[in-house]
């Protein structure tokens, strides 16, 4: 304990101790080898259940003893009236609750404990909720403790508008408490959810109603007092992750649509690419293809070799079915299980043709910040440019202000937020690596936003020549099946091993590669082994 003087332990006192342990581990493994011997020989009485709460109260993790133990429970609850069942199972759960106090994680008793009560006759919710209001007290991120009251909630029909009080409480009293914000986000939208875009009235559901499934939506005038809440908790204490992490669930909640994105098909390689707002399985999720009208048979496949869920998916058309270009064909691919679809013509003379929503039409990039309302996004921008000014060297609020900047005007606020990042590398140097990459994410989606805005091509594959040399790029995952590229120039980045170049294989008119200034030229017989790997490049420089 701290403020004692530790006294040093004579031989003769280890020596005690040692004994000491020896005998009671002796004990253990005794009375362990006589409880799975009776388990063997298909005993389930009385002295069972002692030999496993002998060894249990000394060891509560000790899963097979909890198995045994509800196998003779069920025995003995066969040959007793239902008063005596009550008896028997409100006397485990005195024996639970003593365990508790020797480990309050234990798995084994927080889920005995739960069916213990499926088998009680009348089982007291109140109680239960009161023995983990008790053990949150102790320790308010006990996750067993805050399962199990999710359970007790559930089946006692405890309000929504009652739990949300509890974390009132609960964060009131500490704001650092994040398994308390973390409840709320699950109330909030099923006490007051963001009404349906079509709907004539904004019904409410009963406060009464017990926690559920919910949406993760909360109506506006709600968010207004999470954000006063969160404000009061990161103002308080600024480096406390807990409220900032709610803070960006409250700005961030709404879904993406789901949809098709775009449709591109090429005459010359008849084929058909489709992509989608997120990652989907085409196989399994109904994506049908209809040319001039008629549905056709193909098969689709993922961009990616090894992911089943993927936001690209290609398609090869039957041979001659779009390749006499003096013919116009009209495509449409529906996406029946969400009830969507996408249409693209490809029109007499023209070698392509693709269709897709324009950055102007609707944004190209989701913003991972996406209240509804820009009014609000512009009023919690000027909160934490306050809390900036207090606090200048805080990551938490240098993060979220590039997020809201994002959300509101990614190229207006680009020259901020590139100033914002090199502050974060420098107060948070052990994320400087993700903090690079998110800045480069971000700077390559300006890039795009421009050419769509400017409708002009900032970046192309026209040429046929990909130039990415000083990046430090480490791998190419992702890059596949680029049908016309020819070139790549990958000087001076950081790929160390030849399997990070492996999707350069799939560019089947790759023909020349420039790889100096990379690890990756260390490899032994490197020569030998890039012509397996890539054996149409002829012309290489290491």
């Amino acid at each position: 304990m701290h403020g004692r003087v530790k006294v040093k332990s004579t031989a003769q006192q280890e020596e005690e101790k040692r004994k000491e342990r020896e005998k009671k581990l002796k004990a253990f493994v005794s009375a362990r080898d006589a409880v799975l011997r009776k388990r063997s020989a298909g005993e389930h009485d009385e002295e069972a259940l002692q030999l496993t709460q002998q060894l249990l109260s000394s060891n509560p993790d000790f899963a097979t003893l909890w198995n045994y133990r509800r196998e003779v429970l069920l025995q003995l609850e066969t040959s007793r009236e239902k008063d005596e069942v009550q008896k028997l199972y409100e006397s485990e759960l005195h024996f639970i609750e003593a365990c508790l106090k020797v480990n309050p994680k234990s798995y084994g008793c927080w889920h005995h404990r739960s069916w213990v009560n499926t088998r009680l006759p009348q089982p007291d919710w109140t109680r239960e909720l009161g023995l983990c209001d008790r053990c949150l007290s102790l320790d308010e991120r006990n996750f067993h403790c805050w399962d199990y009251r999710r359970v007790v909630v559930k089946e006692s029909g405890v309000s929504v508008e009652q739990e949300l009080q509890f974390t009132d409480r609960l964060i009131g009293s500490n704001f650092s408490n994040y398994s308390s914000w973390h409840y709320r986000s699950t109330l909030l939208p099923q006490l007051h959810p963001q009404p349906a875009p079509d709907s004539a009235s904004n019904t409410s559901p009963s406060p009464t109603a017990s926690p559920q499934i919910h949406s993760h939506r909360v109506c506006e005038e709600q968010l207004l007092k999470e954000y006063e809440l969160a404000h009061n908790a990161f103002f308080t204490d600024p480096n406390d992750q807990s409220a900032w992490f709610y803070y960006r669930w409250l700005l961030g909640r709404a879904e993406r649509e789901e949809m098709i994105s775009c449709v591109y098909v090429s005459r010359e390689r008849e084929r058909v690419s489709v992509a989608f707002s997120k990652p989907v399985h085409a196989q399994s999720e109904g994506l049908m293809l209809v040319l001039d009208g008629q549905p056709q048979q193909v098969e689709w496949r993922s961009t990616h070799p090894r992911l089943r869920h993927s936001p690209v998916w290609l398609c090869d058309l039957p041979p001659g079915s779009v390749s006499d270009i003096s013919n116009e064909h009209n495509l449409t691919v529906h996406w029946t299980e969400k009830y969507t679809h996408r249409d693209c013509a490809l029109y007499t003379g023209c070698a392509e043709s693709w269709c897709r929503d324009s950055a102007t039409d609707q944004e190209l990039f989701r913003s991972e910040l996406s209240v509804e309302k820009s009014s609000v996004l512009q009023a919690e921008l000027q909160s934490c440019n306050q809390l900036l000014e207090l606090e200048p060297q805080n990551k938490w609020c240098l993060l979220t202000i590039i997020l809201l900047m994002r959300a509101l005007d990614p190229l207006g606020h680009e020259k901020e937020t590139l100033a914002h990042f090199q502050t974060l590398k420098e107060v948070d140097p052990m994320r400087s690596s993700y903090y690079s990459d998110l800045c480069s994410k971000f700077l390559i989606e300006n890039t795009i936003l421009k050419m769509e805005y400017a409708e002009v091509r900032v970046f192309s594959l026209s040429n046929k020549v990909l130039e990415a040399d000083d990046n430090a790029i480490e791998s190419l995952e992702g890059l596949y099946h680029l049908p016309k590229l020819e070139e790549v120039s990958l000087r001076n980045n950081q790929i160390c091993k030849l399997s990070d170049l492996e999707s350069l294989a799939s560019c089947t008119k790759l023909t020349r590669l420039d790889l100096r200034g990379n690890p990756v030229h260390k490899t032994a017989n490197i020569d030998s082994e890039l012509s397996q790997l890539l054996p149409l490049v002829t012309a290489l420089s290491l």
